[in-house]
């Protein structure tokens, strides 16, 4: 029996088969060679990290891709589809995180959008808003379906896209995320029209990072990594421990012995204990993302911060600094307060942030390297808007030696870089303003093995000359061997700290597996 908890057995071919799918974009292996069966009234989760492949094996399931190599069979046959309308009208749905409707256009044009009911040739708007009323009804959603879809709130936004999605008689549904935006109350009435779903024959593919809503709904899991598939079976037989293992590719009983990192042994914690916080950050809250968290960083220290994919990692740091709207919370850079809300209010106050995706929030790939260092610090180094050419040559000469960034010359442009070097780049824009506070989010990720221990051995030398450091990793070692603590999320909410002997492999696999405190979805 497939079902995890009540339901009945899954069987029958699969509906939907991926066989050795391959594929490959500019510098990347995106899949390889993966295989990947949903069946027939199964709802089926597909989990793993960032860049373990799994949007890119639905869009090559939707016809967004087409595969390098391999099969995609649909209803047993082979099939190709040239665009995700083409994937729609053979039955396969999918409803994204972000929702992919029209927000100009009525809550009910959206929902019968290219299959509105007609009469006489023209549109029966009456009968449309009715039809639209009542399916919305049965999903809990009580609008007016004649305003624009985006005067309503995100998560009712999302259950119209759902709705939507059921509606055209799918054989198939995708479901990336799909609670990502919704209400408590709203994510009980989802799982109620899966089981809907699920009853009808209809296969879900189910992609979540909330390992409840898993365990919940789920029949069975394939756990992707690096491209693979690295593991299929009964949701019931894969344990949250090991399953948070497979994705993060580490053994729970193999304790970790040598480090591979460049971090050395940290006293951060230590030494400073005595001082005062340079970043104090309390009841940072925002809605649906972030839950009353707070936190605390001193001169020399390296505090992590450690959880999956969506426990608001990243959110948390962009809170600190600004860059995501919080509804409240306060933050303070060595005493004095930051404007909520305000990146520059952070700037100023000495915190700055390394962001996770270096090509879309961070490098300007046109301009050269010289002008991506000094970007920030233009303004330092300017008087009557002239630039002090001087000043800019000894900023840059300055942090291409300290940081051993390797470009042909400073006029280089710096998407010709290797991501390596394109990383260094950024840490130096930021180095130039003297911060007193640096978050890191992913610092390493897509850089080789030599550039990455390059990164990690500047991130220790800036903690040991008295930076206040927030580390934010998915890698397991780089996370435990550069931190002095670990802050552990899951949901938005802080659900544990490790210190001292506790920043262990095995515990921070421990706290993320934990079972959730009483009530802790209420304000989903």
């Amino acid at each position: 029996m497939d079902r995890t908890e009540g339901g009945g057995p899954v069987r029958g071919e699969p509906i939907l088969q991926l066989d050795g799918v391959s594929k490959r974009f500019p510098g990347v292996h995106a899949l390889r060679e993966v295989s990947f069966e949903l069946r027939p009234g199964e709802v089926h989760a597909l989990v793993g990290e960032n860049g373990a492949g799994k949007s890119t094996l639905i869009k090559v399931a939707t016809g967004v891709y087409q595969a390098d190599s391999g099969v995609v069979r649909y209803r047993g046959q082979p099939v190709s589809y040239r665009s995700p309308l083409d994937a729609q009208r053979a039955g396969i749905s999918t409803i994204y995180q972000e929702v992919n409707l029209i927000p100009m256009m009525s809550v009910a044009r959206n929902l019968f959008l290219n299959r509105e009911p007609r009469r006489f040739g023209l549109i029966d708007s009456a009968r449309m808003r009715g039809e639209a009323q009542e399916i919305l009804r049965d999903y809990g959603v009580e609008v007016n379906v004649s305003q624009p879809l985006r005067s309503l709130g995100l998560g009712v936004q999302q259950m119209v896209a759902i709705a939507r999605a059921v509606q055209i008689e799918a054989r198939v549904v995708v479901m990336d995320e799909p609670t990502s935006s919704l209400e408590q109350r709203e994510v009980e009435t989802l799982f109620g029209v899966v089981d809907r779903l699920r009853a009808a024959g209809i296969g879900i593919v189910y992609v979540s990072h909330r390992l409840d809503e898993l365990y919940r709904i789920c029949d069975r899991v394939t756990v992707m990594r690096d491209g693979r598939v690295v593991h299929v079976s009964d949701m019931a037989e894969l344990d949250r421990l090991n399953l948070i293992s497979l994705m993060l590719g580490r053994d729970v009983a193999d304790l970790r012995r040598d480090g591979t990192t460049a971090f050395s042994e940290h006293g951060g914690e230590q030494e400073s204990a005595g001082e005062a916080p340079v970043l104090r950050a309390h009841g940072l809250s925002a809605r649906h993302r972030l839950h009353d968290v707070s936190l605390e960083v001193r001169r020399r220290e390296v505090l992590g911060l450690g959880g999956l994919l969506g426990a608001g990692r990243s959110e948390t740091a962009k809170a600190v600094v600004g860059a995501l709207h919080t509804d409240a919370g306060r933050v303070e850079i060595a005493g004095t307060p930051v404007r909520r809300n305000s990146t520059g209010s952070a700037i100023r106050a000495g915190a700055v942030m390394l962001p996770e995706d270096r090509k879309s929030e961070g490098i300007i790939p046109n301009l050269s390297v010289r002008e991506n260092i000094v970007l920030a610090a233009l303004p330092r180094i300017s008087r009557a808007g002239l630039v002090d050419r001087a000043k800019q040559d000894a900023i840059v000469r300055s942090f291409m030696d300290r940081l051993k960034i390797r470009a042909a010359s400073p006029e280089q442009k710096v998407s010709e870089l290797s991501g390596g070097n394109q990383q260094k780049v950024m840490l130096a824009r930021w180095l130039c303003l003297n911060p007193k506070v640096l978050l890191l989010d992913e610092p390493t990720r897509g850089i080789d093995v030599g550039a990455k221990a390059e990164v990690q051995a500047v991130i220790d030398e800036l903690a040991a000359d008295g930076l206040a450091v927030v580390l934010i990793s998915s890698d397991l070692e780089e996370l435990i061997e550069g931190s002095d603590r670990v802050l552990v999320l899951r949901d938005g909410r802080v659900v544990g700290e490790l210190v001292g002997a506790q920043v262990s492999e095995s515990e921070l696999l421990s706290t993320l597996a934990g079972e959730p405190e009483a009530g802790s979805g209420d304000d989903h």
